[in-house]
């Protein structure tokens, strides 16, 4: 599957992240900015790839800007995102 369109997910306010997405047909690239790298960005990573891998993301452009939400969190922006981005079968 493949993102068609960008599509952001989240605000930056204390316990949330903003996640905006862009479609790219070459490579996937993540880039996050994290309050509590230093503790979790594995964790993060984490569920931010999981969640690529349920919807079976193989390229496109995720820029994460984390406020310290906690992992259900993550994954329900990064679902919201994704479905906003008009996922489709490549």
């Amino acid at each position: 599957m493949k993102i068609l369109k960008n599509a952001v997910a989240g605000t930056l306010e204390s316990s949330d992240l903003f996640i905006q997405i862009e479609p790219d047909d070459k490579e996937l690239t993540l880039e996050i900015d994290s309050v509590v790298a230093n503790q979790h960005l594995d964790s993060i990573r984490g569920a931010v790839v999981d969640t690529l891998n349920e919807f079976e993301i193989s390229t496109g452009k995720i820029y994460i800007k984390d406020k310290g939400a906690l992992d259900c969190v993550i994954r329900a922006r990064m679902e919201t995102a994704l479905k906003r981005g008009g996922v489709l079968e490549s």
